[in-house]
């Protein structure tokens, strides 16, 4: 299993495909064998993994994994007890209660970068910072938690998964760095890797799931037992002489409507 930590930028797509607006991931890391595993939007910084591990990022982010992410958020005004603690109690959003978040004022960081372009400066609206620890997924949820107890979220940036801390790293924007598995307990219960598999295909009983695997000989053709025979031939493979009448009872008058349709 590769894991690749990525301190991602401002403004930059948490996407490998191109993009003739943004930069996104691929302007900084070409390896065609890693996978984004939690992304983050646009308009937000910090902590990504890249893996070549398919069941990395449902780990990292379904709540029964309890997996926490911990962001450094910069609010729009000075940050009330009482907001910290409905944050810590769980909002409600949208979509639902969240679940209990660890919510904590802080002072602005030493090694915090500065982001290009800054956030906006009004004298007259203090700003303040806190450090917000979730074990959900949800789109742009710690926006959506700030803003509901009346902080909006200025900047975002996420500083660490699990034990996976960016700033002991020392990763500025843009930087990568590729980490051993085996030397941090997070990855020690990540499932075994599976194949993908089909979603349109259904798994039968006895069947393999995902899409029928077909054995072939020597000659690289397949088995006769895997050749599926031609059966009854469907209406559109059917000639006009061939197709099925309709049987009526000799009452029934020709259809004359237009269907909605002007005539031309």
């Amino acid at each position: 299993m590769k894991i690749v930590v990525f301190n991602k930028p401002y403004d930059v797509l948490s996407q490998f495909r191109e993009d003739s607006a943004h930069l996104t991931v691929s302007s900084f890391i070409a390896d065609p064998e890693l996978r984004i595993a939690g992304r983050l939007d646009l308009d937000s910084e910090g902590l990504m993994f890249l893996t070549d591990h398919g069941g990395l990022n449902q780990y990292i982010t379904h709540p029964s994994n309890k997996k926490y992410k911990t962001y450094l958020v910069q609010v729009d005004g000075d940050i009330t007890e009482d907001a910290l603690e409905k944050l810590r109690k769980g909002v409600e959003l949208a979509d639902g209660l969240t679940l209990p978040a660890q919510a904590t004022k802080v002072e602005e960081p030493e090694w915090l970068w500065e982001r290009n372009p800054p956030v906006r400066f009004r004298a007259s609206i203090p700003t303040s910072w806190v450090e917000i620890s979730i074990c959900e997924g949800r789109n742009r949820q710690v926006r959506r938690m700030t803003a509901t107890v009346g902080f909006p979220t200025l900047r975002l940036i996420r500083t660490q998964i699990g034990s996976i801390n960016l700033v002991k790293l020392g990763l500025q924007p843009g930087e990568q760095k590729e980490i051993e598995p085996l030397l941090y307990p997070d990855f020690k219960d990540v499932p075994e890797d599976k194949p993908y598999r089909s979603r349109s295909y259904v798994k039968k009983p006895g069947g393999t799931g995902g899409k029928p695997i077909h054995h072939k000989n020597k000659d690289g053709d397949k088995k006769a037992s895997d050749k599926k025979k031609s059966g009854t031939k469907r209406i559109w493979q059917m000639d006009e002489d061939e197709k099925p009448r309709r049987k009526t009872n000799g009452t029934t008058r020709p259809n004359t409507k237009s269907r909605g349709r002007r005539a031309r």
